[in-house]
């Protein structure tokens, strides 16, 4: 069976999401029953800039649906590459979600860790810390936006729950060059796969992400239990190969994932009648440098 990506067109961070998600809330419904940890993991690789981060209202949406089919405590949690996760919530809206919500927030550059093989810029082996509380979660959810990025093409749900869960300067460890942080991103993701992905595409980063690049008017969300399908679709929709980005060129080599847009039953929308040319990083040719080595 195909994997199924869900493809709309988006009128708001909310609206977006939700319509996206309701397309696939029969998967939801079964794979999130009796589950016992639940985490949502936003993007706040900048806790002061909207455009590079996660919008409130996606996470509200995520939240609207899923807490249809699961009773327990949320926690929302994230590892933001500078400043503290109180910056980020307090800056983007979060903490209101606690009046609506059951709701706990940890920032896991803070959270215990466990130990997990990569890479070095040799391709040696090498230890990287990883979030306990992302690991021992049983239902994991990556929120962001689809945003361009200065080393590995493009950031979408599988680099965000990597890379935001491992603890503190974890983060700047992994960049060891561009085959070994594809490497990484894709070894590291088979212990912290997200179970359903979400991308608010109301709003996209082109050119200098994933903090510094432009506003693109893009206005389409997706989701899908398939992370690795998602992340695909919607690299077409921003007008990349998936193919040519290493880490889902990896996870779809190895057979974690489908990575062949041919091969993903995309349900809503066409990827052509939403599809944008995003304007890559400036250093995009040498990113694709990943596959030599």
């Amino acid at each position: 069976m195909r994997p199924r990506v869900a493809l709309v067109i988006s009128n708001g961070h909310y609206e977006g999401v939700y319509e996206a998600l309701s397309l696939i809330e029969d998967s939801i419904k079964r794979d999130i029953n009796g589950k016992k940890r639940v985490i949502i993991k936003p993007n706040f690789v900048s806790t002061s800039r909207q455009l590079s981060a996660t919008h409130v209202d996606a996470v509200r949406a995520v939240l609207d649906i899923i807490t249809r089919y699961y009773s327990g405590r949320i926690i929302i949690g994230e590892g933001p590459a500078s400043s503290s996760l109180r910056d980020g919530l307090k800056n983007f809206g979060f903490l209101s979600l606690q009046r609506e919500y059951d709701i706990e927030f940890i920032d896991l550059n803070m959270d215990d860790y466990v130990e997990v093989d990569g890479f070095d810029r040799q391709l040696k082996p090498m230890k990287f810390k990883m979030s306990r509380t992302l690991l021992e979660s049983d239902y994991r959810i990556s929120v962001v936006p689809p945003k361009t990025h200065d080393t590995v093409i493009v950031t979408l749900t599988i680099k965000n729950m990597v890379v935001g869960g491992l603890v503190g300067p974890e983060k700047s460890r992994i960049h060891q060059g561009y085959k070994a942080i594809n490497l990484n991103i894709a070894k590291l993701a088979m212990h912290v796969m997200p179970n359903l992905g979400v991308i608010d595409g109301f709003v996209g980063m082109q050119g200098r992400g994933p903090v510094s690049g432009d506003p693109i008017d893009l206005r389409a969300a997706a989701a899908s239990i398939y992370p690795v399908s998602l992340d695909a679709v919607m690299c077409r929709v921003m007008g990349f190969n998936p193919l040519s980005v290493g880490y889902l060129y990896y996870l779809d080599k190895w057979g974690v994932g489908v990575a062949d847009v041919e091969n993903i039953k995309v349900i809503g929308r066409g990827v052509e009648e939403l599809s944008r040319k995003f304007m890559p990083h400036p250093r995009y040719w040498e990113m694709l440098n990943w596959r030599e080595g």
